[in-house]
C-alpha cells in the first residue's frame, strides 16, 4: 500500500511523514482491500482561525474512496485525530461492502429458488 503525504504552507519533515505513515498504516489492519492514501497536510494562516493545523486524506479501495478531514492546534493532533475518523469510516465501509455482498448472495439464491419451482 501506498502512503503519499503532501504539504501546504509547511515543510513535511521526516518525522511528520514517519508519524502519519504510523498512525494511518494501522487502518490497513481492519481492511486489506486499500490500494493507497493521499495524506495533505496543511496550515491556515488567518491568526483568527481555530484549528489552524489541518490533515485530510484520501483513501482509496478497490470499490471506492474514503474521504475525510480534521483540524486541530498541533499537527500530531490533527494527524491522530484524523486516523481515528478514518479507522471508523473504513470500518463502516468494509460492514456496508459485506453486507451488501451477502445481500446479492441472498438475492441470487432466492432467485435460483424460485426458477427451481416453477
Amino acid at each position: 500500500m501506498h502512503i503519499h503525504v503532501n504539504g501546504k504552507n509547511i515543510e513535511i519533515t521526516e518525522a511528520i511523514k514517519s508519524y502519519v505513515k504510523e498512525k494511518l498504516g494501522k487502518v490497513t489492519n481492519h481492511y486489506d482491500q486499500i490500494t493507497g492514501m493521499d495524506v495533505i497536510l496543511s496550515v491556515i494562516k488567518n491568526p483568527a482561525a481555530t484549528g489552524k493545523h489541518v490533515a485530510e486524506v484520501s483513501c482509496k479501495t478497490d470499490s471506492g474512496v474514503i474521504r475525510c478531514e480534521e483540524s486541530a492546534d498541533s499537527m500530531y493532533a490533527s494527524i491522530d485525530l484524523l486516523a481515528d475518523k478514518l479507522d471508523r469510516q473504513v470500518k463502516k465501509f468494509k460492514n456496508k461492502s459485506l453486507y451488501s455482498d451477502k445481500s446479492s448472495i441472498r438475492n441470487s439464491e432466492t432467485a435460483e429458488e424460485v426458477e427451481e419451482n416453477v
